[in-house]
C-alpha cells in the first residue's frame, strides 16, 4: 500500500508504473495508517529472514544494496524489457553454506553410530547383499522363427493371371 501511495504522490509522471503496481496483489503492511516511502515499506516487509518468501523487483540501487545485505531475498531487475533474476548475494551464499554444514552429522557422531550398530548386530554384513550380475541375453526368439510357406492346393499352380491395376 505504501508503494501505491508513493506513486500517487509522484503524479502523472509515473502513472504507468502505478497501473502496473495496481495489477499485482496488494499486501497489507504494518504502517498503512501513516505511509512511509516505498523502499522502507518493502524492507520492513522482508524483515530479518523473509518469512513470506517475497521477491524484490526494483531499479533503485540503494534499495538493491540494502536487500543484498539480507539473506534469502531474491532480487529482480528489468534490463532492456527483460526481467533478470540477480545472482544470490554473498550474504545468501554464506547463509546457505552455514545451513548445509549444520545439517551434516559430525564425524565423531558417525563413528559412535557405527560402533553402536556393531554392538547391536545391525551392521551390514558384506556377503549378505550382492547385486545379481546382468548377463547378455540371447537373440530375440521372434527373429529365430522359421519362414512360413504359402499353402498351395494339389494340382493347382499359382495362377498366372495378373491382377488388374488401377491407373
Amino acid at each position: 500500500r505504501c508503494v501505491l501511495k508513493e506513486l500517487e504522490s509522484l503524479g502523472k509522471a509515473l502513472y504507468g508504473a502505478k497501473l502496473i503496481a495496481q495489477s499485482f496483489q496488494v499486501r497489507n503492511c504494518s504502517h498503512h495508517k501513516d505511509p512511509v516511502s516505498g523502499s522502507a515499506c518493502l524492507l520492513s516487509m522482508i524483515e530479518e529472514d523473509n518469512p513470506h518468501h517475497f521477491f524484490i523487483a526494483t531499479q533503485d540501487q540503494d534499495l538493491a544494496n540494502k536487500v543484498k545485505k539480507r539473506a534469502g531475498v531474491p532480487l529482480l531487475f528489468i534490463i532492456q524489457n527483460t526481467m533478470v533474476l540477480d545472482k544470490p548475494s554473498p550474504k545468501s551464499l554464506a547463509f546457505i553454506q552455514k545451513l548445509q554444514t549444520n545439517q551434516l552429522v559430525p564425524e565423531h557422531q558417525k563413528q559412535s553410530i557405527v560402533q553402536l550398530k556393531e554392538k547391536e548386530g545391525l551392521a551390514k554384513q558384506e556377503g549378505e547383499k550382492r547385486r545379481k550380475r546382468k548377463r547378455a541375453g540371447g537373440p530375440n526368439p521372434l527373429s529365430c522363427l522359421k519362414k512360413k510357406k504359402k499353402k498351395t492346393q494339389e494340382g493347382q499352380e499359382p495362377s498366372a493371371e495378373k491382377k488388374k491395376r488401377r491407373k
